[in-house]
């Protein structure tokens, strides 16, 4: 056996890429399988693929040393059984099948070996052994991707799939409940330090420097992290096309400028898909090839939403592709599997009819409560209305009454009072004197144009004659004065205490009587 040290540093890191690629824990084993290979990575690998994929011996990965291999059960072909793995098809219409594994012990091993081997016949994934898979028949879903908690977590709204997105599935699915991949792989690519770039920053990050490297001539990438890339997807009824980019594979720069980058790759993406690119050296990059299991470079992806934070693996391209041949397999996966889309934009439109009918049935609903609100608002109202006139009616009526029976009652008490007064002021006058030298004629003309005379004693005062006129009662007026017309002299208040002859009205006098008020 070969001592990894006496080597130097090449076995070294040759032993460190062997245990990386195959999952072998045990250096003492991993050595003891590349001494036996005089330290050829290829020939080693194989060999444990050779075991893998015909039922023959394997290491019990993880715990394993060489005295534990035993028997590898055709668990292939117990899953083709089931229907849980696609059926080997044509590699002229599909391709040719490829080897998968971890993303970056693959880079570290395509840098030291050249492009992976290939494999026939059917294989399934065990413990951490690469995968041999053929490319699935017409309508068949690869697997369901379960996504890392850090590729969730990097989203402000969780995207538990795309909306309407169910699974129409003609064959199997392969369900692969994937966990958060990569979680050593951040120690295999350096300290990182605690803190993860978002995915937003990534995405321009990594557009910004594909585009220096490249020019601005690409598919129209989305400068946000996976997650917001694959509800917009879904949002747009479209599926979302993934790019997994390593500057450092020798078959990158040639596949970028002529295939990913050519009108008509850009064109029929740009119009078709929902774009996503990521560096695999950057956090969600890395994250994500390791979801995908892309086992070499360049690596494309078709997938879609699936439920409880997975994707669903349409289509994958992995090394280097003519721009025909890519821009055939999107073709193929956009007429085989655009019923997805067409059904689920339906289901959503029907979806949206259906609000809109609610939304309308609603607004019927609360612009006739309205309108019966407003109807009872205003019956409330003119019932108020007619209420309160009718109070002020009423109101009005009883003052109208107490107002007529004041007045009839101030009517009467000042009938009684003027009936008083005329009594008194008659009992005041006494007898009507008889004609003689000291008797005065009195003519009085009253407002009414009636006359009225009387006699009197010339030494009798003025006051007597207002006596007379108020003993009469044919006057409402409370104040009046006595005016002779010639000369004119009002016999007022002043006056009324001298006699007729002071007065100057013997032997004979004529007065009107002037009102003063009412």
């Amino acid at each position: 056996m070969a001592d990894s040290t006496s080597g130097g540093s090449g076995q070294g890191e040759k032993l460190q890429y062997f245990q990386d690629v195959t999952g072998v824990d045990d250096p003492l084993l991993a050595e003891q399988i590349l001494d036996a290979h005089q330290w050829d990575l290829g020939a080693a690998v194989g060999t444990l693929m050779d075991k893998a994929g015909d039922g023959g011996s394997r290491a019990d990965l993880g715990r394993g040393t060489s005295s534990d291999w035993e028997p590898l059960p055709d668990e292939a072909t117990g899953l083709l059984d089931r229907g849980l793995a696609p059926v080997s098809v044509s590699p002229d219409h599909y391709g040719a099948p490829e080897v998968f594994g971890s993303q970056a012990s693959r880079s570290n091993y395509d840098r030291y070996q050249g492009p992976p081997p290939t494999f026939e016949g059917p294989g399934e994934f065990h413990g951490t052994l690469p995968i041999v898979r053929n490319r699935p028949g017409p309508h068949v879903v690869w697997r369901v991707v379960a996504l890392p908690f850090s590729i969730i977590r990097g989203s402000f709204n969780l995207v538990y799939g795309a909306v309407g997105l169910g699974m129409w599935i003609a064959g199997g699915v392969v369900n692969f409940g994937l966990g958060a991949l990569g979680l050593n792989g951040s120690e295999r690519r350096g300290d990182q330090g605690s803190s993860v770039p978002s995915g937003t920053a990534e995405a321009e990050d990594f557009l910004r420097k594909f585009e220096q490297e490249y020019g601005d001539v690409h598919p129209n990438f989305q400068m946000t992290s996976f997650m917001d890339a694959l509800r917009l997807a879904g949002q747009q009824f479209k599926f979302l096309f993934v790019y997994l980019h390593s500057p450092e594979h020798a078959n990158t720069p040639l596949f970028c400028e002529r295939t990913l980058c050519s009108e008509p790759v850009v064109q029929f993406v740009n119009e078709n898909f929902v774009a996503w690119g990521g560096d695999v050296r950057s956090s969600e990059g890395f994250q994500m090839s390791n979801s995908l299991k892309a086992s070499t470079f360049p690596f494309c992806a078709v997938v879609m939403g699936s439920s409880n934070q997975r994707i669903a693996l349409l289509q994958q391209v992995e090394g280097s592709r003519s721009a025909e041949e890519l821009l055939s397999t999107l073709q193929r996966v956009v007429e085989e599997q655009g019923s997805v889309l067409v059904a689920s934009r339906v289901e959503e439109e029907e979806r949206q009819l259906n609000r809109r009918l609610r939304e309308e049935q609603d607004a019927a609903y609360q612009a006739g409560l309205q309108a019966d609100q407003e109807r009872e608002r205003l019956r409330q109202e003119e019932f108020a209305r007619k209420a309160r006139e009718d109070a002020e009616a009423e109101q009005r009526k009883r003052e109208e009454e107490e107002a007529a029976a004041r007045a009839v009652q101030e009517a009467a008490e000042r009938e009684a009072a003027l009936e008083q007064r005329r009594r008194e002021k008659a009992m005041a006058l006494g007898a009507e004197p008889e004609k003689g030298p000291d008797v005065t004629q009195v003519l009085v003309r009253m407002p009414t144009g009636e006359r009225k005379e009387r006699r009197f004693q010339n030494s009798t005062k003025v006051s007597a004659i207002y006596d007379y006129i108020d003993s009469l009662g044919l006057l409402d007026a409370v104040k009046y004065n006595l005016v002779t017309n010639f000369p004119r002299v009002v016999y007022g208040p002043e006056k009324r205490g001298q006699t007729l002859k002071e007065a100057g009205l013997h032997p004979h006098a004529s007065l009107f009587v002037l009102v003063e008020d009412n």
